[in-house]
C-alpha cells in the first residue's frame, strides 16, 4: 500500500465519518469530485496545499489527518521478520538463543516504527529522509543494542568502550554491533578486536521502516592475530563531501566468509549470495549457507 493511497483511505474514512458525499467535500476543498474519488483510492496524486484543503475542510491539521491514516492502515503495524528464515543450526554467542534474537530484530524494527510514525505526524516525513545513510545506521546500530539488552542476556557494556554488549552471567563474554544497508557486507569497526560480532543487514519499506533481511554472527580473531580476521584500513577522506572518516578496521576475506557462513537469519527472497566469493577450498562449516 503506498503513502497516498494510505493518506487517501483516511480521507474517505472522515468524510465517511462526518456524513458528507463525495461531491460535498470536494465543493468545500474548491477539487472536482472525480478527482477526489481518485486521491481517496490512491489513484491520484496530489500536493500539499490540496491536501491541506482537504484537512480544512474536514476540520482537521494536515498533520492530523496524516497522523491518523496510518494509524487506521494495515502497514500502521510494526514489520515483523519471518521466523522461518532463521537458520538455527548457526552457533551464537554463549547465552543467545533465536528467540532472544528473533524478539531483538522485532523490537527493533518495532522502535523505527514508532519513531517514524510520530515523524510522519509531527512533520509529515520519515527519520530516514531526514537523515545522512550513515548516521541512520549508527542510529539502527544503537537501537538493536537496547533491543539486545532489553531481550537477551546481552547488557550494554559502555558508549565508548568494547564491545557494545556483554553477557555478565556467562563470562563477560561480549557482542561488537554493526547494521547496514549493504546486504551481504563484512564487517567493519574503529578497533579490529577479537570476539563475537553481529552484522545485521536491513532493507527500507515504502513508508520509511525497516526490515531486516540478514544477519550475520561470527567469532573473529584480532587484527593482531596470527590469522587475522581484520586489516587496517586507515583514515580516508570522501572525495565528494571533503570529510575525512575516523580509524577503521574491515574484515579481511577469511574474517568476512566467517560472517557469511554464520548466517543466523537469511530472507531468501532478498539476499542472493549466489555470486558472493566462498573459498572452497577451506573447511566448510556445516552450518555455512555453502554447505549444501
Amino acid at each position: 500500500m503506498t503513502e497516498q493511497a494510505i493518506i487517501g483511505a483516511g480521507i474517505r474514512f472522515f468524510r465517511e465519518k462526518e456524513r458528507l458525499t463525495q461531491e460535498a467535500l470536494a465543493q468545500k476543498a474548491g477539487i472536482s469530485y472525480q478527482y477526489l474519488s481518485g486521491v481517496e483510492t490512491g489513484r491520484e496524486n496530489f500536493t500539499i496545499t490540496v491536501l491541506s484543503s482537504l484537512a480544512s475542510a474536514l476540520g482537521l491539521t494536515v498533520r492530523t489527518l496524516i497522523g491518523a491514516a496510518y494509524d487506521l492502515s494495515e502497514e500502521a503495524r510494526p514489520p515483523v521478520v519471518n521466523s522461518s528464515n532463521f537458520r538455527r543450526t548457526v552457533p551464537l554467542p554463549v547465552g543467545l538463543t533465536f528467540e532472544h534474537l528473533e524478539a531483538t530484530l522485532n523490537h527493533t524494527q518495532e522502535i523505527i516504527h514508532r519513531i517514524n510514525k510520530n515523524m510522519r505526524r509531527e512533520s509529515g516525513a520519515t527519520l530516514q529522509s531526514l537523515i545522512q545513510g550513515n548516521n541512520f545506521s549508527g542510529l539502527v546500530s544503537n537501537i538493536l543494542s537496547n533491543s539486545f539488552d532489553a531481550c537477551s542476556q546481552y547488557k550494554h557494556n559502555h558508549d565508548q568502550r568494547y564491545p557494545d554488549l556483554v553477557n555478565l552471567t556467562a563470562g563477560n563474554i561480549g557482542l561488537e554491533i554493526k547494521t547496514t544497508v549493504n546486504v551481504g557486507k563484512g564487517g567493519e569497526s574503529h578497533n579490529g578486536h577479537n570476539g563475537w560480532h553481529v552484522v545485521a543487514c536491513y532493507n527500507f519499506l515504502s513508508d520509511g521502516d525497516i526490515q531486516f533481511v540478514h544477519v550475520m554472527f561470527a567469532d573473529l580473531n584480532s587484527y593482531r592475530h596470527v590469522e587475522p580476521d581484520w586489516k587496517y584500513l586507515g583514515s580516508r577522506e570522501n572525495i565528494e563531501t571533503g570529510s575525512r572518516r575516523t580509524e577503521t578496521f574491515i574484515t579481511t576475506k577469511e574474517g568476512t566468509t566467517k560472517l557469511r557462513d554464520g548466517s543466523a537469519y537469511l530472507d531468501p527472497g532478498k539476499v542472493n549470495f549466489s555470486r558472493w566469493h566462498n573459498d572452497k577450498s577451506r573447511v566448510i562449516p556445516d552450518y555455512s549457507i555453502w554447505a549444501s
